[in-house]
């Protein structure tokens, strides 16, 4: 079992029962999924790009992802319908904890110039949101064979049902926020 998942079972959840007091274990807010997006950018033309961008995310998140098309074209960039622009993952259960637990210990404290996230990202339905500019933090990325820096997005889905509850939730997970201490 993951080393996060124990922490939510065995210290977390009673101390959110205790703090917040809800009667009923099953109203404890808890960690969903977490959806991890990398837009293609102009790699959308090059396939070979786009493949290298693939491979990469599956080092990542330990699981393949899954190829994002246009819904419509648009001419102003250069889009037309059916043409892969982004890929994404969605982990669950132990995997989303291991990375969650990799990205917090491991990644987080390789970003240059890291000051925390910001506490302000949430929307307004208890899920966070964070992007990362340079996806070479992870260890899993060997720098010299990175052909493009790519950015990503991470969405913490949770079942609070208010931001501060995520906020106290994620804070329990040792997400580094901006501003605490």
């Amino acid at each position: 079992m993951a080393r996060l998942k124990i922490h939510y079972e065995k210290v977390l959840k009673p101390s959110l029962i205790k703090e917040i007091g809800y009667k009923n274990p099953f109203q404890v807010p808890r960690l969903e999924k977490i959806v991890i997006n990398m837009g293609l950018g102009e790699a959308a033309q090059d396939n070979r790009k786009v493949q290298g961008a693939l491979d990469e995310l599956a080092l990542i998140a330990g699981q393949k992802p899954i190829l994002t098309k246009a819904k419509k074209s648009i001419a102003g960039f250069k889009l037309r319908e059916g043409m892969n622009i982004g890929a994404k993952v969605t982990l669950r259960q132990d995997r989303m904890y291991e990375f969650l637990d990799r990205l917090v210990n491991v990644a987080m404290p390789r970003i240059r110039d890291f000051r925390g996230i910001s506490p302000k990202s949430f929307d307004g339905r208890g899920n966070y949101s964070l992007g990362i500019r340079e996806h070479i933090i992870f260890p899993e990325i060997n720098y010299d064979k990175v052909d493009q820096m790519r950015g990503m997005d991470i969405t913490l889905v949770t079942t609070a049902k208010t931001d501060q509850e995520a906020l106290v939730l994620l804070k329990g997970f040792d997400l580094p926020f901006a501003g605490q201490r």
